[in-house]
């Protein structure tokens, strides 16, 4: 399969990266072995791997062959790639795509090189740092365009900048999101942003099971907690390893939260309003139409405004007999809602493989406030 084909699969596709060091991370797994990780990471759903084979970060043309030997994954040859004859040893040693930094090369070099990489049949993944490359990346015309969250001459991550610039390029591109994803909402905030695939290597390289760390970054499904009102009950969900928690800041309800409150940048905030939206600093907004005096049944899940998830929930305070099989019946990413418990979820998600599951009452002790063992068995049974 080719690079591109493999990032353009359906849902969030996670490209794992072989490195033994970096610049900014200084020895990561000195003791790496590419054929080893190659499989490992093919075993844990890779959908591409990415080879450093630049000895400034530990490695050689020898690992990218010692990959290929091992997975027929598609495999990107990643280092400082300036000249033709660098593309055609990365396809003599079984690379499949190339990575093209803009930063290094002006754009007569940049088609130059895109025209070398078509002519040896190689993909290229070209890379940006920032909205001027971007717009480079865009006029070059490339197909999978990398926007990477790190400063490269500061090493510093800006993930709310690598955001913005993902949900600028135009969807008839491949978008990779590179550098900074450590959690699985970290992963899903690209991911909705309009990303296609991350590119992960620093945070598997650190793992003490690499295979086991991809594949808890592109499980599905999330799990969200709502209805939180204190600091307390965020602390509990976020160290019970919820991805997303939930403000309630509709009128009519006894889980109104004061605010959307503080949480780590390892999960993502939702506000969820019914009918009318204030701002807020929510990550992402669950918006119900107003049925009756009460939410609908249903709602949508908003980035900026737009549509990323459809919530699939039960109406208020009754009951729908058709509730699994209607979300169950949904294309795209659906967020199952209404009467999930640790109790029933795991048997929900099996039947309707959800991108999220949501609770709030059956977690709570009273209304607006949480019981630590229920949230923390919910979010146990929604991974089981």
């Amino acid at each position: 399969m080719k690079f591109r084909d493999a990032l353009a699969a359906p849902g969030l596709g996670a490209i794992a990266e072989i490195k033994r060091r970096s610049p900014s991370a200084g020895e990561l797994r000195g003791d790496a072995d590419p054929a080893l990780l190659a499989a490992e990471f093919a075993d844990n759903g890779a959908a591409a791997l990415s080879v450093l084979v630049d000895d400034r970060f530990g490695g050689s043309l020898d690992d990218l062959r010692a990959a290929r030997a091992a997975t027929e994954l598609p495999l990107l040859g990643k280092g400082f790639f300036t000249e033709e004859a660098d593309l055609a040893e990365l396809k003599a040693a079984g690379a499949d795509a190339a990575l093209i930094l803009l930063r290094d090369v002006d754009d007569t070099r940049a088609r130059a090189l895109l025209a070398e990489a078509r002519r040896l049949g190689l993909d290229a993944l070209v890379e940006a740092h920032d909205a001027e490359e971007l717009e480079r990346a865009i006029a070059l015309e490339a197909e999978i365009v990398g926007v990477n969250a790190r400063d490269l001459g500061s090493f510093a991550i800006d993930r709310r900048t690598q955001l913005e610039l993902v949900a600028q390029v135009p969807r008839d591109r491949i978008v990779v999101a590179e550098s900074g994803v450590h959690t699985r909402a970290q992963g899903a905030a690209a991911e909705v942003a309009g990303a296609n695939a991350i590119l992960v290597g620093t945070t598997l390289m650190r793992a003490p099971n690499p295979g086991a760390k991809l594949a808890e970054l592109i499980s599905r499904p999330l799990v969200k907690v709502c209805g939180l009102t204190r600091e307390e009950d965020v602390e509990v969900a976020v160290d019970a390893g919820a991805d997303l928690v939930g403000f309630i800041l509709a009128r009519e309800t006894p889980r109104r939260a004061p605010r959307v409150l503080d949480v780590p940048d390892t999960v993502l905030s939702v506000a969820v309003f019914v009918e009318d939206v204030d701002e807020t600093p929510a990550d992402l907004v669950q918006l119900y139409e107003r049925e009756n005096g009460h939410r609908g049944k249903d709602a949508v899940l908003l980035r900026q405004g737009l549509e990323v998830a459809r919530v699939v929930d039960l109406p208020w305070e009754t009951e729908d007999p058709d509730h699994i099989a209607r979300a169950a019946s949904l294309d795209g990413r659906v967020m199952l809602a209404g009467g999930l418990s640790p109790d029933n979820v795991r048997a929900a998600i099996d039947a309707v493989h959800p991108w999220a599951v949501d609770a709030s009452s059956s977690l709570e002790s009273s209304p607006g406030i949480k019981d630590e063992a229920k949230v923390r068995a919910f979010v146990e049974a929604a991974r089981c």
